[in-house]
């Protein structure tokens, strides 16, 4: 018994002291920084937007807030993995006053535009058409201030597919 209550206490000694004492290395190049602070870093220029697209026809995003008068980085992601033939996204930002179901069903017949309709004078910019795991970027000026409406406008995506572009 003696013996086995040395045992023991040999044990926990051991577990204690193998426990602290030690520091802790950084690797170099290697940043400890929290996931929020770093998210809050790739942020901070509320006109460099970063949407996603999915293969349940959802973007991550119902509203984005820009500033007016300046320049707009718009980088679409499809996170999916379909085909652009079959689960297409593309970001398209109307002009003010544009309805939005009539600028959909209209680009549901312009497939050899990749759904934008030819010669439109109803969008003030859109993304090439991606497929999954694709990425498309823009750029361009912010427009003046008020609300106006972004789709994807692949055929029916448009319905689910859709948010407000703020410019304040």
């Amino acid at each position: 018994m003696k013996i086995l209550k040395i045992i023991v206490a040999a044990m926990f000694s051991i577990t204690i002291f193998s426990c602290g004492g030690k520091e802790e290395k950084k690797k170099e190049g290697f940043s400890y920084e929290k996931k929020s602070e770093v998210s809050e870093k790739v942020e901070s220029n509320p006109n460099d937007v970063v949407i996603t697209g999915n293969d349940a026809m959802q973007f991550n995003k119902k509203e984005i807030k820009v500033k007016a008068g300046e320049k707009v980085k718009i980088t679409l992601k499809h996170i999916g993995k379909m085909d652009k033939n079959v689960m297409g996204h593309n970001f398209v930002l109307l002009k003010q006053g544009v309805s939005l179901t009539a600028f959909g069903n209209k680009a549901a017949t312009a497939s050899a535009n990749e759904y934008i309709p030819e010669g439109s004078e109803d969008v003030i910019a859109h993304t090439k058409l991606i497929g999954g795991g694709e990425t498309a970027v823009i750029e361009f000026d912010a427009p003046i201030a008020g609300t106006y409406q972004f789709l994807c406008s692949f055929p029916g995506h448009y319905a689910i597919m859709k948010g407000k572009f703020i410019v304040e």
